[in-house]
């Protein structure tokens, strides 16, 4: 008996070291075209999107030309967003519309939106896939974030009254533009979304069979107005590949495939973080310094404002009452602590708003909820606090009961304000993740710090 003893294939990640780089950037500089273009024959598109961004502009641009134009395409389409729009550039619009002719609807939409109008215009004219130009002038005007802007165009669909076999030469038709195919969609006469039938029902179709005697009539659809994030939700409770995208009137228009949810959720993840941790812009490592600085700037004022007006408490408070070493030593304990009660009763507030897939708690329930959870949070935090003002300074108990009393109240406070704040943002329509970073901390450095010292001036 013969035994296989060929092993499997492993696929090895590229790794872009130093040496590579500067070795194609030499044939780069020589214009030597059979070494480039055999060296990136053996990597994937994504190994040479992060190539390019090792790259100066031109440098690139050459790259690229010397590629297949439909590779091209998936290349351009992989980079960030900030970085194709300054890589491009350097190209010509007609040189972006030969490639904006290969790409998904979306895809395209997406790269024009972030050109200058005018040039957006002009390659739009250049276009010579009319459809294709149809299809992204339709596109254009859905806000970039609604179901409308994240749709494709490209999709399978088939009338009812037809017969399965015209439904597979239908999708030998229209497939060469369809990346994936998921299923075949079931519209009328007038394109209004009936159902769906699964490639499989097809295949396992009798001879003779019609599309309305196998098509599945429950399908879960969205419509152009709806919210990023409602697609999001959608997909991901009923777990699908593609959801169709229709209108008011529930005319088929589009679909959105998982893809393009996944990209959307990760840039919203990453907003998420920059606003909890009070950057203002959408920013990079590589980012310029101005405008990482810019970024920045605007919550270090308003904290380093929170902390003049902190200042300004513990200088009129000073007047009234005697603040001792002893009663200072633990301002830093109750300003931190407090800003970190704050931060994370808000982290879980905007995690329970973004997840939109579970049931909606009444507002009474969840405050009542968050109340048990800080009252005794603020029980232990005060009996450690006892304890431990006792091991810092010795036997003085009534600096430590006042400690304690003001940790107490503090998490009480925070707690409150951390779960309170980004409700009222949600429903004032602002973004409720910067209330998880320097706005609660502030806030709560200011509370924490009246409280502490109006305790220490009544108990001392």
């Amino acid at each position: 008996m013969e035994t296989n003893n060929q092993q499997p294939f492993e696929l090895t990640p590229f790794e872009l070291t130093k040496e590579y780089l500067e070795k194609l950037q030499i044939a780069i500089s020589e214009q030597n075209q059979a070494f480039i273009v055999a060296e990136m024959e053996d990597l994937y598109p994504a190994d040479i999107t992060n190539i390019l961004y090792e790259l100066n502009g031109e440098e690139a641009h050459y790259l690229v030309s010397l590629l297949d134009k439909k590779l091209g395409a998936e290349i351009i389409t992989n980079l960030d967003p900030d970085d194709r729009k300054k890589f491009l550039k350097n190209f010509t619009s007609k040189e972006i519309a030969e490639y904006v002719d290969l790409l998904d609807s979306d895809d395209a939409v997406d790269i024009l939106n972030e050109q200058p109008k005018e040039i957006s215009e002009d390659i739009i004219g250049l276009l010579k896939d009319r459809e294709q130009a149809r299809f992204v002038n339709d596109l254009m005007h859905y806000e970039e974030d609604s179901a409308g802007g994240l749709m494709q165009k490209e999709l399978i669909k088939i009338n009812i009254k037809q017969s399965v076999t015209e439904c597979i030469e239908e999708i030998r038709r229209q497939a060469e533009d369809v990346e994936n195919v998921y299923a075949v969609y079931v519209v009328d006469d007038e394109s209004i979304l009936l159902g769906r039938v699964s490639l499989k029902k097809i295949i396992l179709a009798k001879r003779g069979s019609k599309v309305a005697d196998i098509y599945d009539e429950d399908i879960v659809s969205v419509k152009t107005t709806a919210k990023g994030e409602e697609v999001a939700d959608v997909m991901q409770k009923y777990d699908l590949d593609a959801v169709p995208v229709v209108n008011i009137q529930g005319r088929l228009l589009g679909r959105i495939t998982i893809d393009d949810v996944v990209d959307f959720i990760t840039e919203q993840a990453q907003e998420d973080v920059q606003a909890m941790t009070g950057i203002s812009e959408d920013v990079e490592e590589d980012d310029s310094v101005w405008r990482l600085v810019r970024s920045r700037l605007p919550w270090l004022i308003i904290g380093m404002f929170g902390s003049f007006l902190a200042a300004k408490l513990i200088a009129s408070l000073g007047n009234i009452i005697e603040i001792t070493a002893a009663v200072s030593a633990f301002i830093p304990l109750i300003g931190s602590t407090g800003g970190n009660v704050g931060i994370q009763s808000s982290s879980l507030i905007v995690q329970s708003l973004a997840d939109k897939s579970g049931i909606n708690i009444p507002l009474s329930e969840r405050l009542l909820k968050v109340l048990k959870v800080a009252l005794l949070n603020a029980i232990l935090a005060g009996i450690v606090a006892f304890l431990g003002s006792l091991a810092v300074d010795g036997a003085n108990v009534d600096l430590s009961l006042t400690v304690s009393l003001s940790l107490f109240t503090v998490v009480l406070l925070a707690s409150f304000m951390g779960t309170i704040t980004p409700l009222v943002l949600n429903k004032l329509d602002i973004n409720p993740a910067i209330a998880s970073g320097p706005f609660i901390t502030t806030t709560n450095d200011l509370l924490g710090y009246g409280v502490y010292l109006l305790i220490v001036y009544l108990l001392m």
